[in-house]
């Protein structure tokens, strides 16, 4: 391989004049302009949302998916807004400036890559990762709670074609999450926790339900108690 191909794979694809790596102070390549940097073969976790605001539920079930599920780093897709809900949410940078000063491990990267490619719906997004990370073994991270909802998102059986799930448990929502339609429709392709370190490896459909400690926290609460104003 060329050194210009290795390079061009680094960086998700991104023409190098508009994604440019600059060492971080870990010695590692610092996110790029348009999205953070992986390898082929890397194992990458997508957490998505809006994270209006971002708390310690969500610090939680990452540090769990880095563990449970093998994974080499976990990306927070900040979302613009959520295509489900007709309130807006609070300014994207300071979403961002919460989520980075609450999400301190040095193999997750918060990022607002779907804003930079004016991607609207998971599915896009998750079509344009594919196309710029060749390689890449992308895991798609959401808590029970969406999986009960799940069949309503735009795309939703594209969604569990493209890439492997793997669902968190979420105080008071795993019984109904399991009994859900999404979890009903791709009953067979669900992989036992005790599994879920090879989900990353399985050709989807594949998913899994992990179960395990939990933090009862939402956004909803925090922005209902006045934590966080938009």
């Amino acid at each position: 391989m060329s050194h210009s191909g290795e390079a061009q794979r680094m960086i998700g694809g991104f023409p190098p004049a508009q994604a440019v790596q600059v060492p971080s102070e870990t010695g590692e390549a610092a996110p790029t302009r348009l999205g953070p940097v992986a390898l082929a073969g890397m194992r990458v976790g997508l957490l998505g949302g809006s994270f209006d605001p971002a708390h310690a539920g969500h610090v939680h079930v990452t540090r769990w998916a880095l563990k449970a599920l093998g994974l080499d780093r976990v990306w927070w897709l900040v979302s613009p807004g959520n295509p489900l809900k007709l309130d807006a949410p609070a300014d994207l940078s300071r979403r961002l400036q919460a989520a980075q000063a609450i999400m301190r491990h040095p193999r997750v990267t918060v990022t607002d890559i779907e804003a930079r490619a004016g991607t609207r719906y998971t599915a896009e997004t998750l079509a344009l990762l594919l196309r710029r990370y060749p390689g890449v073994r992308f895991v798609w991270l959401m808590g029970a709670d969406n999986l009960r909802s799940f069949h309503r998102w735009d795309r939703w059986e594209q969604i569990m074609a493209t890439v492997p799930v793997a669902v968190l448990a979420r105080p008071g929502e795993q019984l109904t999450a399991g009994l859900s339609p999404a979890a009903r429709r791709f009953a067979r392709w669900r992989v036992p926790q005790a599994e879920a370190g090879a989900l990353p490896f399985r050709r989807p459909p594949a998913w899994t339900l992990l179960s395990g400690p939990m933090l009862d926290l939402s956004s909803t609460a925090l922005r209902a108690s006045g934590a966080w104003r938009r």
